[in-house]
């Protein structure tokens, strides 16, 4: 059937910086209906002429490659634009006109705030453009608090069903995350130690290097536990370690990862500064460069707001009793990067107590970004011609970029918007899973309050406060670059 991608957002920084240069490369692998247009909406006055103009050099800047002139021949052909201001509902018709020349399913991307989601939604409602199978993929923030994102999700809910509403979290859509399920319950070796008899514990980290750039006023309401961990995080823990799903059906998948966010252990005033640290970066020097604080990055204006978090979970189920989970993010920390780091317990009865009182725990580390792939360490004896058993660590690697050769990896959101596109939810994230996740964040921000919230002075290009390295200390543990 042949459909129509609406953006709504055309000219902003999401659909330049990403829905763009993906839609290109989806079309350099010849994964586009013969027939499919995209179609940008934008209060600006445009013709589609002037539109197709923009997205090419919106493409030069923004795509690492060079723009091949046969690929955007055809490309250039799809480009529609509809000039629209989303809160006068009667400028749908504008829409509808350009829509209703055919019989296609129509995907409207709201590439623009929670706060035009409503305005959006009546629009193409009043033009009887919301109905199945027609569908909208919508991005995070979905709501500050569990209040907030019901007040979204219940608005959209008046001219959508859930099954047409296609939540996205681009970390869903890595590789990486992808063979989780495969690396999970595709490998007996794995499968049956991945509980709290054989793992120690579990880090999370998405660190980044900038600032908050031109997000200001957005973060500045958000804060990286509401911008980062209610998404990205809490996806990331649930998909590790829920139990395996009867089929790879969405539902089902979901269905597991929902048992995880309910069994997530809250927050209370007594515990939460023990197991939530909270940062924002100062005024300092990053890799020979003069950084501004995140106050003047907002300009000089007194705030709370956290730039950094490292907080310690607890899923109370059968499975995970006694396993602490650490999770981190932050910005202006030393290095982009993202990774999991799986700590298996120790031998019970250590036959080399002799000489190693402690044997080194094994690990497994998949990376997420920049480079996708997965590490295992284990211990190995050093090979000698006398007969002693001297170990040390040696690191089993799997990297899809060399592993696979010429196999193209493709970007996240190539991956989401394909499967948007074809109507798979699988990678979608469902109303239930948003809002349990938005019950355990309240519950951190609920236990603050009354109390001290204050983020601690952290330099950049460091990894946030000591206190981040204190709480994982005080387990005997410790974060995985050290």
């Amino acid at each position: 059937m042949t459909c129509d991608l609406v953006i709504f957002g055309a000219k902003g920084d999401l659909s330049c910086r990403k829905l763009l240069p993906s839609l290109y490369k989806l079309e350099e692998s010849n994964k586009l209906s013969k027939n499919m247009r995209i179609i940008g909406v934008g209060r600006a006055n445009w013709s589609t002429t002037e539109y197709i103009s923009i997205v090419q050099k919106s493409l030069k800047r923004f795509m690492k490659k060079k723009i091949e002139e046969d690929i955007w021949k055809i490309f250039s052909t799809r480009l529609n634009f509809c000039n629209l201001d989303v809160n006068e509902t009667d400028n749908f018709l504008k829409l509808k006109n350009i829509l209703c020349r055919r019989n296609s399913v129509i995907i409207n991307y709201f590439a623009m705030p929670p706060n035009t989601f409503s305005s959006i939604c009546k629009g193409l409602g009043k033009m009887n453009l919301n109905f199945e199978p027609n569908r909208i993929i919508i991005e995070k923030p979905l709501g500050l608090s569990l209040e907030t994102s019901k007040e979204i999700n219940n608005e959209i809910s008046k001219y959508f069903k859930e099954n047409q509403i296609f939540r996205i979290d681009h970390y869903l859509g890595k590789e990486t995350i992808l063979n989780l399920l495969a690396f999970r319950f595709a490998n007996s070796l794995f499968y049956y130690n991945w509980n709290n008899k054989f793992i120690d514990h579990m880090q999370i980290t998405i660190a980044e290097e900038i600032g908050i750039e031109d997000r200001k006023k957005y973060f500045n309401s958000t804060g990286q536990i509401r911008d980062m961990v209610q998404s990205h995080l809490l996806q990331i823990l649930s998909i590790i370690t829920m139990s395996k799903p009867i089929d790879l059906c969405s539902d089902n998948i979901q269905d597991e990862k929902i048992k995880i966010l309910k069994a997530l252990r809250p927050f209370n005033s007594v515990n939460i500064h023990k197991k939530v640290i909270l940062g924002q970066y100062s005024s300092g020097i990053m890799k020979g460069k003069k950084i501004s604080s995140y106050l003047k990055d907002i300009g000089d204006e007194p705030s709370n707001t956290e730039t950094f978090a490292s907080i310690k979970v607890n899923i109370d189920t059968k499975e995970w009793k006694g396993v602490p989970f650490y999770l981190r993010t932050g910005k202006r920390l030393p290095k982009k990067y993202s990774e999991i780091v799986i700590f298996f317990k120790p031998i019970p009865i250590n036959i080399f107590g002799n000489h190693y009182n402690n044997l080194y725990k094994n690990k497994i580390t998949i990376f997420l970004q920049p480079n996708e792939g997965i590490q295992i360490k284990i211990i190995n004896k050093i090979p000698e011609l006398e007969l002693k058993y001297n170990l040390t660590t040696a690191n089993l690697n799997f990297n899809y970029s060399k592993d696979f050769g010429k196999v193209i990896l493709f970007d996240a959101y190539e991956k989401l918007l394909l499967e948007g596109i074809k109507g798979n939810r699988s990678l979608f994230v469902r109303r239930d899973e948003v809002e349990l996740s938005w019950i355990w964040i309240d519950s951190i921000f609920n236990s603050f309050k009354g109390r001290k919230m204050s983020p601690i002075l952290y330099s950049p290009g460091t990894w946030g406060p000591e206190l981040s390295n204190s709480m994982i200390n005080y387990d005997g543990n410790k974060w995985n670059e050290f």
